[in-house]
């Protein structure tokens, strides 16, 4: 694709998003002003516009999506692989991970491998971070005997550092340093990641073949699951990452997205270009950097090298947190990791559009904030007007709520559509009712999820300047059980600030009660319960059962991913 193409799309891209954002800024305006427009109201729509970012981005990104996967004939230009020809590193970081469980993945991918004829391509690498004796102990014996099982077949190499100096970024640059230039490309893997080796296979070929190509992405999907919340969450996910991605894939063109894992890696301008040094001087954000990705995509990008992701569905999994406890441990080293990319935004000769990727992602996280805002200013403005018309005017709100709630909801309604439409897929994802039953549950869980996580975040932001931090942790990934007391102390905030806004405005304007109930107050007031109930294992293999969350996977499984014997698509 010619630059003067790229640009032009880019182009077409800011003026929908500009334009839109300034018709959303219009139409709150409006609603705010039915008795004029003071300085509460210029303070609810700044608060407004932070939030405005990743919804009007994400509408274009789904719309465009939407038109390219029902118009074009083969949306990703799917084409056969040629041989593979380039050595290959599979990198897999591990830290506090129980092998067999790492072991059971991976060794699944060998055999893949192996039984594809390319074992002779690729080098295994089990990088471990791991601090815990017991775990420490158990991967030596566990990787030793896997390591003498592949011997002569697909070697197989672990190592264990004392210190995890740099996280995960300083566990692969140890990997490139110590045996990096022995390979041309590198396959990045998280613990709990897996891919088949027919994706390998086009994803390796791909970038061996073009010697622009830096990086390319494959997207990630869930694993299936028989944990309730990550089955609502992954299929969530599916639904919205499809029509996402391809949008975004549409203008971001040569820089897209890396998100860490599933992806394969030109090793050399990486080793020479994505160094990330520890952020020097003193605070929360300095020091190692959590998120690493985005930055190192950047970087390859002003190295002259494409970024690029292939948006298939078959291309890789990765397994979901249990519960919301998890979820949300998981998401604030994700939140600190991206707010150390303000020291990243200025450095010199980075592309536009990268610069762009890395404020957006800090966005995502800081809207947090503003709609907690709008939550306690909206409040207090409602408890003190005389009626909820002096506020809102009734008709220019709801236009504005039913364009929130579409642009919220634009990718997994562009994705639910295009299902419906065919007939393969309506089957794959267990069929009309089941499918739309699937759809229906989903939503209900968005709506009562998101604001669960604004307020986590604006928590950790509060606590930021108190030395709040979160280091790199490892994850349950096993399904449990949530105890109501370890809800409570985890999400008692959440159900005082709901259950306080929820009660002032009942006994003082109880007609603006359901526009509150279903945007802000509705998933604090029950995030108690909604985190011990998701939890819950029963709820989730009846979930399973009866094919609430029902992914492709588990109707007709991929051969190497059935062989994982995993307990959603167990036959």
């Amino acid at each position: 694709m010619t630059e003067r193409r790229v640009l032009a799309r880019r182009l077409v891209f800011l003026a929908l998003v500009t334009m839109s954002t300034a018709a959303l800024l219009v139409l709150a305006a409006l609603t705010l002003s039915p008795g004029g427009f003071d300085g509460v109201d210029l303070l609810l729509l700044v608060l407004f516009a932070l939030t405005t970012p990743w919804m009007v981005v994400g509408f274009w990104n789904a719309a465009i999506g939407f038109l390219i996967m029902r118009l074009a004939r083969d949306p990703v230009r799917q084409e056969s692989p040629p041989a593979i020809l380039a050595s290959t590193a599979l990198v897999m970081c591990v830290r506090n991970e129980p092998p067999d469980r790492v072991i059971r993945n991976l060794g699944v991918m060998m055999d893949d491998i192996a039984a594809s004829g390319i074992a002779d391509r690729f080098h295994v690498y089990v990088l471990s971070d791991t601090s815990r004796p017991d775990i420490a102990d158990a991967e030596e014996k566990a990787f030793g005997a896997l390591a003498q099982e592949w011997a002569g077949r697909l070697p197989v190499t672990y190592r264990r550092r004392e210190i995890n100096a740099g996280f995960k970024a300083g566990n692969i640059r140890d990997f490139l340093e110590r045996w990096g230039d022995g390979h041309e490309l590198m396959v990045t893997l998280d613990a709990d990641s897996f891919m088949t080796a027919a994706a390998l296979r086009r994803m390796v070929s791909i970038v061996q073949n073009d010697p622009k190509l830096g990086i390319l992405q494959g997207l990630v999907i869930g694993m299936p699951s028989t944990s309730a919340f990550a089955r609502l969450f992954q299929f969530g996910m599916r639904l919205g990452m499809r029509s996402w991605t391809i949008g975004s894939a549409w203008w971001q063109a040569d820089c897209g997205p890396y998100w860490g894992h599933n992806a394969v890696i030109r090793i050399a301008p990486f080793k020479q270009h994505c160094e990330i040094p520890p952020l020097p001087g003193r605070g929360i954000l300095r020091g190692p950097v959590l998120s690493h990705d985005q930055i190192e995509a950047a970087l390859m990008r002003r190295a002259g090298y494409d970024v690029r992701v292939l948006p298939e569905e078959d291309l890789g999994w990765e397994e979901n947190p249990p519960t919301l406890v998890e979820f949300i441990r998981r998401d604030q080293r994700w939140l600190q990791g991206t707010l150390q990319y303000v020291f990243f935004i200025a450095r010199p000769g980075l592309k536009p559009v990268s610069r762009f990727q890395l404020v957006f992602a800090m966005l995502m996280f800081l809207g947090s904030p503003a709609w907690i805002g709008l939550l306690l200013v909206g409040t207090m403005t409602l408890a003190s007007a005389p009626d909820t018309k002096a506020v809102v005017d009734p008709g220019y709100g709801m236009a504005l709520l039913t364009l929130i709630l579409l642009m919220w909801f634009a990718a997994k309604v562009a994705t639910t559509i295009d299902v419906l439409m065919q007939p393969t897929l309506r089957h794959a994802f267990g069929g009309s009712l089941r499918f739309l039953a699937s759809v229906a549950v989903e939503t209900i869980f968005s709506l009562l999820l998101s604001p669960i996580m604004w307020t986590c975040h604006t928590l950790f932001f509060a606590g930021l300047p108190f030395g709040r931090a979160i280091g790199w942790i490892g994850q349950t990934r096993d399904d449990h059980s949530v105890a109501w007391l370890v809800a409570l102390r985890q999400l008692w905030p959440q159900t005082v600030l709901g259950g306080a806004s929820l009660a002032i405005v009942a006994a003082l304007q109880p007609a603006a009660l359901p526009y509150l109930f279903v945007l802000l107050t509705g998933g604090l007031v029950l995030s108690i319960p909604f985190c011990v109930v998701t939890s819950w294992p029963r709820l989730g293999r009846a979930f399973a059962r009866i094919g609430i969350g029902r992914l492709p996977e588990e109707t007709t499984p991929p051969a190497a991913l059935e062989r994982l014997a995993l307990k959603a698509i167990a036959r």
